[in-house]
């Protein structure tokens, strides 16, 4: 019973912080890709990618203003997933920036064709996203020396499938109880071209989690602008010292503050922000990781601080890293979630 009260309470504060989600599972709103599927914007499939952009501008305004076709010829969420599909010539959907031409070959992130490694209705998310029909894609844009996915990040494995058959699942998953669909890897930004594809085919109301390193380029979080309903992202390192050394993450603090405050503007879109407690990083980490999204993303953004670091894969190899939280380190990521004022967080 304890645990139940706990996960209720966490449930009052997840809806002040995320109104427009909650208004999706009530039925009182839709997901944003419905209302992108509903702008009409006219395009030829065969012009530059300049002019692509141009015309996704005006679809975005054509957004933000509720400006919606019953039953557009060529949608925005269209023009969003030719121009993804475009940009995967020369791939910089992530700011590795590899330019690889991924129809043909695989980029940095070891992702051609997406893959997924595993999908199910997931019971272990915050409480507010369970049950979450997650969506596990292999390859990722990092190299985390402890992740604990690392059989998928950084290996080619996994199932192909189509769009349409992508877009079939989500449907089953609805239908079976799913509150959202979580697009997670290894990491979702390589397969977004994919994403998109099979979202245009999806006629359920089912709000899309982004659950991602947040490493995105600019131009991938253009055309997520409109597309994800909740940024489940994870804010890891404070510095950019620590994001290279162990995550191999060129300007990580620039990128990531950024790529937080796009989002911030992005039609419709709410945070839930994870931070991963590192062995000896509360100074030079979570300090001016939690200060930084107080004074800029708000006291009252939901933030879940996590204790469930364990070395794992090459963690070993780092002496600094090859052991679990201590009790005081505990404590101390608690008094920092106080210090700086954040009211709607999950500590634990």
């Amino acid at each position: 019973m304890w645990f139940k009260r706990v996960d209720i309470e966490e449930i009052k504060k997840a809806k002040q912080a995320l109104p427009h989600y909650f208004s999706i599972i009530k039925g009182d709103e839709k997901p944003n890709f419905f209302y992108a599927r509903k702008v009409e914007v006219n395009f030829d499939e065969n012009a530059s990618l300049e002019e692509l952009w141009e015309a996704h501008e005006e679809g975005m305004e054509k957004l933000r203003n509720d400006d919606f076709s019953e039953a557009p010829k060529k949608s925005l969420l269209d023009l969003k997933a030719l121009i993804a599909d475009r940009i995967l010539e020369k791939c910089e959907l992530c700011e590795v920036k590899c330019h690889v031409n991924r129809k043909e070959s695989i980029g940095y992130c070891r992702v051609k064709e997406s893959l997924i490694a595993s999908d199910f209705l997931h019971l272990g998310e915050e409480p507010e996203l369970v049950p979450s029909y997650t969506i596990f894609f292999s390859g990722c844009n990092f190299r985390c020396v402890f992740c604990q996915n690392w059989d998928i990040s950084q290996h080619r494995v996994g199932v192909h499938h189509t769009p349409k058959e992508l877009a079939n699942k989500i449907m089953v998953a609805y239908a079976r109880g799913a509150k959202n669909v979580n697009f997670v890897g290894g990491e979702p930004t390589p397969n977004l071209p994919f994403i998109l594809q099979a979202l245009r085919h999806v006629k359920v109301p089912i709000p899309v989690v982004w659950n991602s390193n947040m490493y995105m380029s600019e131009k991938a979080m253009k055309l997520l602008d409109g597309v994800v309903d909740v940024y489940l992202g994870d804010f890891k390192w404070g510095n950019n010292d620590c994001a290279l050394r162990y995550s191999k993450a060129p300007k990580y603090w620039e990128i990531i503050t950024r790529n937080f405050l796009l989002a911030k503007n992005h039609y419709n879109a709410e945070f839930l922000i994870r931070h991963l407690i590192i062995p000896d990083h509360l100074e030079c980490c979570t300090r001016p990781i939690l200060e930084w999204i107080s004074k800029n993303l708000g006291k009252e953004v939901r933030v879940n601080v996590m204790f469930q670091y364990h070395p794992d894969y090459k963690a070993r190899e780092y002496k600094e890293l090859n052991r679990a939280l201590t009790y005081e380190e505990m404590l101390k990521a608690a008094e920092l979630v106080r210090e700086f004022e954040l009211k709607n967080t999950m500590v634990g």
